[in-house]
This record gives C-alpha cells, structure tokens and sequence, in this order.
C-alpha cells in the first residue's frame, strides 16, 4: 500500500515536470525568437538608412563629377581662347618688331645720305640759317650738308620733353626760313638724341632713353607745326643713346651727345618709305 502511494507519488512529480518543461521551454524559445526578430528589424532598419545614406551621397558624388566635368570643359575651352588670341598678340609683336626694325634701318641710311649729300638749302637760306646760329650759341648749322643741331640743354630741362619757354623764338625762326622762297618745297626730319645715363624718376611718357629722345623731337615737331610748317613736310625719330657724338666719359660729352638735330630734306627725298611722288 505504502509502495502503490509512492509510486503514484512518484507519477504525479514525473507528469508534473513533464507539463512544466513543456510549457516553459516553448516560451522561453518564443521570447529569444522575438528579441532576435526586433534586433535583426533593428539591423535592417540601420541598414537600409545606411543604404539611403550612401545612395545619396553616391548621387551627390555623381553630381559634383559631372559638374566638374563641366567646369574643367569650360576651363579647356577657355585656355583654348586665352591660347589663340596669345598667339595672334604675338604675330601681331612680331610684325611690329620687324616693321620698326625695318623702318629703323631706313632712317639709319637716310640719316647716313643726308650727312654724306650735299645740302638742299639755297644760297639766302643757307646766309639765312648761319646767322640764327650765331644769334644762338647753343645752335649749330653745317651749311655742306644743311643739318641743324639744337643742344637739349637750350630747348628742354634735364630728363623732359617739355620744350623750354626760351626755345619758342629760335623755332619760331627756323620756321619762318622753311617757310620763306624755295625752302618752302623742303621737309624736314627731327631727330632726337640722349646720352648713356639712365633716366631718373623715369615716368609714364619716357620710361626710357628711347622714349625721351623720340618725345622730344615730337615735342620739336609740333613746335615747327604750330609755327606754320605743313604736316606734310615733317617727320620725326629717336635714337635713344645708340647715336653720340663723341664717348660718354665725361659731363661736357654728354652734354654734346644730348641733342635734337634737324636734317633738311629735298621733295623727292623718300622718308620712311613713303613717297609723295606716288599719291595720287
């Protein structure tokens, strides 16, 4: 009896386990699964923002490289521009450089003509021109060859192109001999000379001896002009310090070589290429 009850003691502990394990171990299972399905929901979540992430910076990325593309195009274009008309600046440099090196060689020879020719000045205006320049020490005539050579310290301040007050009478008699009997058929050409000395305080006009030297014979020019000699007889070059006198050793030879000389020229004379026998 006592073994019947313990036995069936024994039973009901047995079926008793039995139902626990069986409903406990599907929950605990259920509970895993659930946490397990929320975090891997979580993970794809996270992953598809990080798909959509990438997605748009992918897409931002393909944006700038096109636009970059563009621009560099652009930019290629551009630089195919900026090359073209560079290459056009420099024919036209190089045209100009061999046009002022060509004009350069013709004054040079005409310059070399008029000193070796003999002078186109009548008798009277020769009489004429020798006694302006002993009125004026600072102003030579060569009645052979017909030159005239005006010191710049007489017409111009060191390093301007300003003509001096005291040069107007002297041009304005020069004038008045070209413009008086057969001297009024002759042209004339200015030249202007420099030293070797660097200019000071070299400004926007006449950065260089260059320039001073062809701004003052323009400023000799316009002076002639404006005393009533006509456009068409005058002409006008500069030769910097490429022409002196005498070596530049001293104070007193620059000074010689500092000058604005005026060569008289006959109507068929041809200055700079252009002959007026050919206008028609």
């Amino acid at each position: 009896m006592k073994w019947t009850r313990y036995t069936l003691l024994c039973s009901c502990c047995v079926l008793a386990v039995s139902q626990i394990a069986c409903t406990g171990v599907p929950r605990r299972h259920l509970r895993m699964s659930q946490h397990r399905a929320m975090r891997l929901y979580a993970e794809n979540q996270e992953l598809m923002n990080e798909n959509g992430t990438l997605a748009m910076q992918s897409y931002q990325s393909q944006e700038a490289m096109t636009a970059m593309a563009q621009e560099q195009q652009m930019l290629s274009q551009q630089l195919a521009q900026a090359q073209h008309q560079l290459d056009i600046s420099n024919q036209r440099l190089a045209n100009l450089t061999s046009e002022r090196s060509e004009l350069h060689a013709r004054y040079k020879n005409l310059l070399i003509r008029s000193r070796t020719q003999q002078s186109p000045l009548s008798e009277e205006a020769t009489r004429r021109f020798q006694e302006l320049a002993r009125r004026y020490p600072d102003f030579e005539f060569d009645p052979i060859t017909g030159v005239s050579k005006f010191h710049s310290d007489i017409l111009f301040s060191s390093g301007s192109a300003n003509l001096r007050d005291s040069a107007s009478p002297l041009l304005r008699d020069l004038a008045q001999i070209m413009n008086d009997g057969p001297a009024r058929n002759l042209n004339l050409l200015v030249v202007g000379h420099t030293d070797d000395q660097p200019i000071h305080n070299a400004g926007v006009n006449h950065p260089t001896n260059w320039h001073l030297s062809t701004n003052r014979a323009n400023s000799v020019l316009m002076a002639l002009k404006e005393s009533g000699i006509s456009d068409h007889r005058l002409g006008s070059a500069g030769y910097g310090d490429t022409q002196p006198l005498v070596p530049n050793t001293n104070s007193h030879a620059r000074q010689r070589n500092r000058r604005v000389e005026i060569f008289v020229l006959a109507p068929d004379a041809v200055v700079a290429g252009w002959d007026p026998r050919h206008v028609r």
